[in-house]
């Protein structure tokens, strides 16, 4: 017998509604779960979507196998309550899950582990609530179809629904509930949607009275362990910790430093020395770049920063350097924020919010000192890689402007990312010299169109007046070598960064953690907790 709320239509699209809804929020969750481990990559987000893909293509075909045989919609609304549940549960559990799949991959995976981590981890997370979800199209059909001669129109209608509650699950989380609320809270409210629909169900047909309480109970129980959980839940000094349409942010503070990091398991974004100095940073070794652009020759010299981030070679620039005008570009307006509230940044440096290639595209200004400061870790953004846009960064400079590159993940591995790089800079640029920091995996790339930038670098660091610059200066010339242009080139067409960058990371955990897998081959387990 049908249920009275089974004949109201409208119940029914509801249901399609927000069960397409509340797939798109998952999804996007999902990118926001795994990024503070994994970045946000092209790489994670193939992942991601196709994870989801493949869930929602099982649920599909198991859903309508399992409406023919047994069209019983208590059965539907009981998959909905646990598919609740279940994403209820993913900001409590979500991250230990993530990080026990990471430590049982590092030690065993030699190769595309950052693949391997996070596919695993989107099986184990995403895929049952995400298969549950897909039957529910094929079911709702078995309900809204009351005959052949209108079965088009009302499967026609369901998919309507279903895209439209995609459409609006797509923009919702993005730019109203993880800016606003965070990820959390985000997977709380869409599992509570879909909660609220069966127990609407199960109310109006006075049946299943033990498994909604139960699913209530359970989701109450996730509101209350899972609602504000923090990412890097082994830390006891965040002084800041949040999200923005970007990325994962939190700010650290210990008597010397204040740091920010995108990431949770590596990675310095900014920092702020509290007592005034070098950093012991790429930073420094990028202080050259004025220099060698004639900061003692010239009244003003303009300096640009594209990945402003909280602003720390801006702050080393008006440390060591009197006449120089900074302008920044970050498109985390976030982070902006973050550099004024937490890293003293001074007021009457601008930043703007914008992507540092469209900010480029926007202005017709020169400067003497264009540095690009955008790339982190795996999540280097194509378009601020390649030929065409190194170009713009040339159309940009005075004639004796300088551009400089920081590269993290320095490998001396053939065709590395930084190889690639560096050969499509040096297409464009004359001159190329490069540095690598000491005792880190950063390395400094200075290019110019004009040639002799060495000699004018070592001419200028011996009228340099401060002791400390002078000595750091002098250690980048002494330490700088011209980079000779191989055939590897990026192009707007073709700049696979995301596959060059997850190499590095590779061989980078691969050497760090040699020791480990050693004594984990020997001993196992209870060799590697002995060893610590």
């Amino acid at each position: 017998m049908q249920h009275d709320i089974l004949k109201n239509k409208y119940y029914l699209y509801m249901t399609e509604f927000f069960a397409g809804m509340s797939v798109m929020a998952v999804e996007l969750g999902a990118s926001r779960l795994l990024a503070p481990y994994f970045s946000s990559s092209q790489i994670v987000w193939t992942i991601i979507i196709g994870t989801i893909m493949i869930a929602m293509a099982l649920g599909n075909v198991w859903g309508g196998r399992r409406a023919d045989k047994d069209p019983n919609p208590d059965k539907l609304y009981l998959r909905l309550i646990v598919a609740a549940v279940w994403i209820a549960a993913i900001p409590l559990l979500g991250k230990y899950i993530v990080l026990g799949i990471s430590g049982i991959l590092v030690l065993t995976v030699n190769t595309n582990f950052l693949i391997w981590a996070a596919f695993l981890a989107c099986m184990v997370i995403f895929v049952f609530p995400l298969f549950l979800l897909g039957t529910v199209t094929p079911s709702l059909v078995k309900y809204t179809v009351d005959s052949l001669s209108d079965s088009g129109k009302t499967v026609g209608t369901l998919g309507a629904f279903n895209t439209i509650g995609s459409i609006i699950g797509t923009f919702l989380p993005t730019f109203v509930t993880i800016p606003v609320v965070g990820t959390a809270v985000t997977f709380l409210i869409f599992s509570g949607i879909l909660l609220v629909l069966a127990l609407i169900y199960f109310i109006n047909t006075k049946t299943k009275k033990v498994p909604c309480i139960v699913g209530a109970a359970a989701f109450l129980i996730c509101s209350i362990f899972g609602h504000s959980g923090s990412f890097a839940f082994w830390e006891n000094d965040l002084v800041y910790e949040g999200e923005s349409v970007y990325n994962y942010l939190q700010v650290k503070e210990d008597e010397a430093d204040v740091i920010l990091s995108t990431n949770v398991l590596f990675g310095v974004q900014s920092i702020l020395k509290k007592e005034e100095g070098l950093t012991g940073m790429y930073y420094d070794y990028a202080l050259a770049a004025p220099v060698m652009a004639g900061i003692g020759e010239k009244e003003n010299l303009e300096v640009l920063i594209l990945g402003m981030g909280t602003g720390t070679f801006a702050r080393q620039c008006r440390n060591y350097f009197d006449d120089v005008v900074i302008e920044g570009v970050e498109i985390d307006e976030k982070i902006i924020g973050l550099s004024y509230e937490y890293f003293e940044l001074p007021e009457d440096i601008p930043v703007v919010a914008y992507d540092g290639r469209a900010y480029l595209n926007a202005v017709d200004k020169k400067y003497d000192v264009i540095m690009v400061d955008a790339y982190q870790d795996i999540t280097i953004p194509f378009q601020m890689s390649t030929e065409e846009f190194f170009t713009m960064v040339k159309e940009h400079l005075t004639e004796d402007g300088i551009m400089v590159v920081n590269m993290n993940m320095h490998t001396e591995k053939e065709g590395n990312i930084n190889q690639y790089l560096s050969d499509t800079i040096a297409k464009v640029f004359p001159e190329v010299y490069t540095v690598d920091v000491a005792g880190t995996t950063n390395r400094e790339l200075f290019a110019s169109v004009q040639e002799g930038i060495i000699e004018g670098l070592e001419d200028e660091t011996k009228s340099l007046n401060n002791v400390e610059l002078k000595g750091m200066i002098q250690q980048v010339a002494d330490h700088m070598q011209c980079y000779e242009k191989g055939n590897y080139l990026l192009t707007d067409d073709k700049a696979p960064v995301e596959l060059l960058g997850m190499q590095v990371i590779d061989e980078l955990i691969q050497s760090e953690l040699g020791y480990y897998k050693g004594i984990f081959k020997e001993d196992g387990i209870r060799g590697i907790l002995e060893s610590m």
